[in-house]
């Protein structure tokens, strides 16, 4: 019997890290194209080219792999995310890249936003999370939070609670991209434009 690899990817060999890669890869676009139900290890192997017993030296099970897909997408967003807000000139502006990159992301990565729906909601594109705050696993409204309490320190935004207000505008976001999803009709740019709006006036001191 073929050795399992080492469960240290720090001991990977070259190959080994490209054929993770690869599985990775396939794993995305089968979920993406076909559903999560559709994307068994067999799928899998016969879109890489390999054998069922290949994939699993590589990833034990279907949920090891198809969660090492998940947080490759998840991680790729949350990059997308963080570059944008860094090249912010100030806290009310990083606020608003912040919202314009969450929904700019998924405008452009229709692919990696079906493996995310496919993954973490009982509906398939709808609301139904199947796991409550599974859609946190990357820490999303903590990002926003903290963004929204350096607004605070700065003194550029009224007294608010930030984490309260960071579920809101997250919320919000993901309603918009929630009927996109549905309606691909929906002009997302104006959308975006709406929703900047709409955090402004939530975040901003007044008088």
């Amino acid at each position: 019997m073929t050795p399992r690899r080492s469960a240290d990817p720090d001991a990977l060999t070259f190959t080994e890290r490209a054929r993770r890669e690869q599985l990775i890869e396939c794993t995305i676009d089968l979920i993406s194209t076909r559903g999560y139900p559709a994307a068994s290890l067999s799928a899998i192997a016969e879109r890489a080219g390999l054998s069922k017993a290949a994939v699993l030296y590589h990833f034990t099970s279907k949920d090891n792999l198809t969660r090492a897909a998940l947080d490759r997408v998840l991680e790729q967003f949350g990059a997308y995310v963080t570059e944008r807000v860094a090249r912010a000139a100030d806290p009310k502006d990083a606020i608003v890249a912040y919202v314009r990159a969450m929904i700019g992301y998924q405008q452009a990565n229709r692919r990696q936003v079906r493996v995310i729906t496919e993954m973490l909601l009982d509906d398939h594109g709808g609301t139904r999370l199947k796991t409550p705050g599974a859609h946190d696993t990357h820490e999303r409204w903590q990002t926003l939070a903290a963004l929204l309490a350096d607004g605070q320190r700065a003194g550029v935004l009224r007294e608010f609670d930030p984490q309260t207000l960071a579920l809101a505008i997250g919320g919000a976001i993901d309603g918009v991209i929630g009927h996109w999803l549905a309606h691909p009709g929906l002009d997302l740019d104006a959308a975006a434009a709406e929703l900047e709006t709409f955090t402004l006036h939530a975040i901003e001191r007044r008088g």
